[in-house]
Parts: structure tokens; C-alpha cells; sequence
């Protein structure tokens, strides 16, 4: 049975409160580090945290971002961020504009608000990316992506590294996704969103890079492990994490 989700959002509250439950579950399943404390998440630009979530970070981010060349960090958190309007893409015609307000909603909490001084100095518009997690409607979230695209292109950055570091955050937020034969149908989006950020990346911006002719297909049977754009009501019908990761590593390998 899937994990409990209402189908009627507010854009804002609704995103908050998501957050607060994700947050509390990652928080519940991670391991505390020797001595009883938690594993700090890797430190960024200008001091923010690798990625949202008051410090926590979303599973795999931390890693992510540590392994990114510095002066690929910006570009990566573009992406990171643009998944999440991805998949509320996808949603707003699977779900309608309450479920797609509340998926680009959580991406500002979790991602752009951590990091918000590193995303305004890149010169993100931060209105048109509000506009669209308050409205959801398919005309906002095409001008949030398209802002997000137009500022990647000027921040640089190595694409192969990139598309590494997203596929590594979508394997990490999908080994979340079954617990106890439930279903988190908000982290399946949330990989799945990932994973559709990764593809972006490396279709739009990886250019010639010899690695990526090598990763393509990888990346295609990495996006079909998410077989719907909501998660399956069956548990048995999701893919399983251990398969996920595998792809994964084998998509970071094609570009290391």
C-alpha cells in the first residue's frame, strides 16, 4: 500500500509540510555517526550546506556535492533544483497544478532556500521559480525551467560531472523509497525527478564531451527504472534500490 499522500495541495503549506515529514523520515533512517552524532553534510559555496533540509541534505546529496570539482557546484545545484521542476512538470499533467505547485515547492525549500545566496549571485530569477511553485500550471513551470537552463549555460561547469552527481542523488533519494513493503510515492518523485534533471543535463549541455556518446544509453535504462510518473500502488511493481544503484554506478563510471 502506498504511503499516505493527499491529492489537493497549497502550494506553500502543503510543500512545508511534506518537507517536515521527509526530513523526520531520512532523519529516522540514517545511522548515527560514532558517539551519537550525525554525519555533517558537505559544506559548498560561501559556506551553505551541500544541499537542503536545514543541514541534513537529501540522500545521496552530500556525496554529490563533495565530489564535484568547486567550480562545478553552481551548475550541479541547478540541476539539482531543476529536477524538482521536472518531475512537477510531469505531474501537472499526471496530477494537475496543486500536486505540481507542491513538488516545485518543496525544491525551493529543500534546494534554493539552503543555498539561496549562491542561486541569486548566479542570477537565478527567483520570482518566475516562486511564480511556479505557487501556481503549478504548465506555462510557470516551462518559464521556471527555462530560466534554470539560461543560467546554467552561463555558470559553466563540467556537464559529465554533473550528470554524475544527479544520477548519485537520484540513486540516493530512491533507496528511500520502499520501507517496510510501503511505497514513499514523495521520494519516487523526488528520484524520479533526479534522475530526469541528469538526462536534461547531459542531452542539453554535455556538447561533445566524448564521455557522454559512452553514457547515453545507460541514462536511458536508468530513467525507465521509474516505469510511471507516480509510484506504482503495488510495491512489487517498484523497481528494486539495489538495481537503481547499480545503474547508477555504471552511468558514474562511463563518465568518470
Amino acid at each position: 500500500m502506498n504511503a499516505f499522500r493527499p491529492k489537493l495541495w497549497t502550494a506553500v503549506g502543503a510543500a512545508a509540510l511534506v518537507l517536515a515529514a521527509c526530513t523526520k523520515s531520512r532523519e529516522e533512517g540514517e545511522k548515527a555517526a560514532p558517539g551519537g552524532e550525525t554525519p555533517p553534510a558537505a559544506v559548498g559555496e560561501a559556506g551553505e550546506t551541500a544541499a537542503g533540509e536545514g543541514g541534513v541534505g537529501e540522500a545521496g546529496a552530500s556525496e554529490a556535492y563533495s565530489a564535484v570539482p568547486a567550480a562545478s557546484r553552481t551548475a550541479l545545484r541547478l540541476a539539482h533544483l531543476k529536477g524538482f521542476f521536472l518531475i512537477a512538470q510531469e505531474a501537472q499533467k499526471a496530477e494537475g497544478d496543486d500536486a505540481a505547485a507542491a513538488l516545485a515547492g518543496q525544491g525551493m525549500l529543500e534546494v534554493f532556500d539552503p543555498a539561496a545566496a549562491v542561486f541569486r549571485e548566479a542570477g537565478v530569477d527567483e520570482a518566475v521559480l516562486r511564480e511556479a511553485a505557487t501556481k503549478g500550471d504548465a506555462a510557470s513551470l516551462k518559464a521556471a525551467i527555462a530560466n534554470l537552463d539560461s543560467i546554467r549555460a552561463k555558470v559553466g561547469g563540467d556537464a559529465a560531472a554533473v550528470v554524475s552527481g544527479m544520477t548519485g542523488i537520484a540513486a540516493g533519494l530512491y533507496g528511500h523509497v520502499l520501507k517496510e513493503g510501503a511505497v514513499d510515492t514523495i521520494e519516487y518523485q523526488h528520484s524520479r525527478g533526479a534522475a530526469l534533471s541528469a538526462k536534461a543535463e547531459l542531452d542539453k549541455f554535455a556538447g561533445s564531451n566524448p564521455k557522454v556518446a559512452k553514457a547515453r544509453g545507460d541514462i536511458q535504462a536508468f530513467l525507465k527504472m521509474w516505469p510511471t510518473v507516480s509510484a506504482p500502488e503495488d510495491a512489487a511493481k517498484v523497481t528494486p534500490a539495489a538495481q537503481v544503484q547499480a545503474q547508477a554506478s555504471r552511468i558514474q563510471l562511463s563518465l568518470s
